[in-house]
């Protein structure tokens, strides 16, 4: 069972454009430990990143099939996903 009610998928902006998604349950501690060098290897070499967009789920099953379904667009997809906050869904469908 779930501690929390809050399992995010979140997206980052990297210093040099790119994208990273991921999963937590405590959005602004994972972003500072992101920025602070010590959260994922691939936005450690891409610092400062820049939160742009989050979606909260109840369960951290939900929230992670969210990331693993944004990792699987390519990036114009991407860009209207976190741009529209459509539902991953109809975004998938139009690849």
């Amino acid at each position: 069972m779930d501690k929390t009610d809050n399992h995010f998928f979140y997206v980052l902006e990297c210093k040099d454009g790119s994208y990273y998604a991921g999963y937590t349950n405590d959005l602004e501690k994972r972003i500072r430990v992101h920025n602070e060098g010590k959260g994922a290897k691939y936005t450690r070499a891409k610092r400062p990143v820049r939160y742009i967009y989050h979606e909260n789920f109840e369960t951290k099953r939900e929230a992670m099939r969210a990331e693993y379904q944004f990792k699987q667009l390519k990036r114009d997809a991407k860009e209207l996903y976190i741009g529209k906050g459509q539902d991953s869904d109809e975004v998938t469908k139009k690849r």
